[in-house]
């Protein structure tokens, strides 16, 4: 049960995260002047909006790979990569909004935690599904 327990918060931690970023981007338009609906402005803020629709798009691909690959090819090492895309989108986003030259490590870091999991997620349904 701890290990679906740590499933979960890695996906809760996920999510929390581009909630942050939401709240990042809010806070920015009354910063920065850029009132709703505009969606450019302030150069920072546009920095920071781009790094919260990125993390949502990124959002979308790693929830059911990650879920996928923790039960079908290894949940520790599932865990392991849950962790390192958390950090992944984490570096991704302050160097984005630093400067967005400085995005590439975190941008980086997310598609290979992303590849690891879509392939191994992958092998391991395969693998199941020959097995049964």
């Amino acid at each position: 049960m701890a290990i679906l327990s740590a499933v979960s918060l890695v996906m809760v931690l996920a999510v929390i995260e581009v909630m942050v970023l939401g709240i990042l981007v809010a806070r920015g338009r009354e910063k920065y002047g850029v009132p709703a609906p505009a969606t450019s402005g302030h150069p920072t803020w546009e920095r920071l909006n781009r790094a919260h629709q990125n993390s949502l798009e990124q959002l979308i691909v790693f929830l059911p790979l990650f879920l996928v690959y923790c039960f079908n090819a290894g949940i520790q090492t599932g865990l392991l990569l849950g962790a390192l895309y958390l950090i992944a989108r984490i570096v991704y986003a302050v160097g984005y909004v630093r400067d967005p030259a400085r995005r590439a490590a975190g941008a980086f870091l997310t598609f290979a935690v992303q590849a690891w999991l879509a392939l191994g997620a992958l092998i391991g349904v395969v693998v199941k599904m020959v097995r049964t």
